[in-house]
């Protein structure tokens, strides 16, 4: 067991763009702790300094999280607070920090949340998608090959499916989802949440493909990929699946998924979706 004065290691959600998105709660804590972990001291300092905070920084991301965990460990032991933040929003959330966190809860340090802005939440609440169940992704492998595997195997989820991507990646990332996905999956692009060039796009994976295409700004910030489930009919119709699994065993896929489309009365988008997730369920 812990003694009672070890130190609690806050996670403390930081803004994603607009300063203001930031709660009194977290201010107080950020000002009471003994240290800082943040991912970006260069970043969070820009916002302490903003706010008058002067607690010391420690630099803590992916590269040396690891090493210095045991380091921040012994701080906790002896009595002291630590917050972690990530560059913006919430940690964990495709940032560093799990292996803090992690060795936290094996030592039976305290670890409280200090909730506030998530890309994720945000890009969500304003949509206009299903949010009865959702699929976080985060980032997409950078590699194409892989990017496309990956894809492959969530084309017939049901649940909404929400990516974060890069600027220099996103014209890339729509494409693979138009051939994999189908053009008509409805889709919705959010860029630069809570900044000035704050953009929210929704149409169909097409639509989204062309208005990148033909405006430049458009294709430059942070983005979140929401991507509309796939019909449910397309996860779960067992004569389509044994259907497509003898037409892809005979015929190239966008030809057994045409034909399978008129056998079953199944949408040809619906059938395609199916043949990607069957065929990446076969082995080689």
């Amino acid at each position: 067991m812990v003694a009672d004065q070890s130190g609690t290691l806050y996670v403390v959600a930081t803004p994603i763009g607009h300063l203001d998105d930031i709660t009194r709660r977290a201010l107080q804590v950020l000002g009471a702790v003994a240290l800082i972990a943040a991912e970006d001291t260069r970043h969070t300092g820009r916002l302490l300094a903003h706010y008058g905070i002067t607690t010391p920084l420690w630099a803590v991301h992916e590269h040396n999280e690891r090493e210095l965990v045991p380091r921040l460990l012994e701080r906790l032991a002896a009595g002291d607070d630590v917050a972690l933040v990530s560059d913006a929003g919430t940690p964990l959330l495709s940032d560093p920090g799990f292996p803090l966190v992690r060795a936290c809860r094996e030592q039976g340090l305290r670890v409280v949340p200090v909730p506030g802005a998530s890309a994720l939440l945000a890009a969500l609440s304003v949509a206009g998608l299903p949010l009865d169940r959702f699929c976080f992704e985060g980032f997409l492998p950078r590699k194409a090959a892989a990017r496309r595997e990956r894809l492959q195997g969530l084309a017939g989820v049901t649940a909404t499916l929400v990516f974060f991507e890069a600027s220099h990646r996103v014209q890339e990332t729509l494409a693979d989802l138009v051939a994999l996905f189908g053009a008509e999956r409805e889709a919705v692009l959010a860029r630069e949440l809570t900044k000035l060039h704050e953009t929210v796009l929704a149409g169909s994976l097409g639509e989204l493909a062309a208005a990148l295409a033909a405006d430049a700004e458009q294709r430059l910030g942070e983005f979140v990929l929401l991507i509309g489930g796939a019909a449910a009919a397309t996860a779960a119709a067992p004569e389509v699946d044994r259907v497509l699994r003898v037409l892809l065993g005979e015929l190239p896929l966008k030809q057994a998924s045409s034909l399978a489309a008129r056998l079953t009365g199944i949408k040809r988008n619906q059938a395609y979706q199916r043949a990607l997730v069957l065929r990446a369920e076969t082995p080689a």
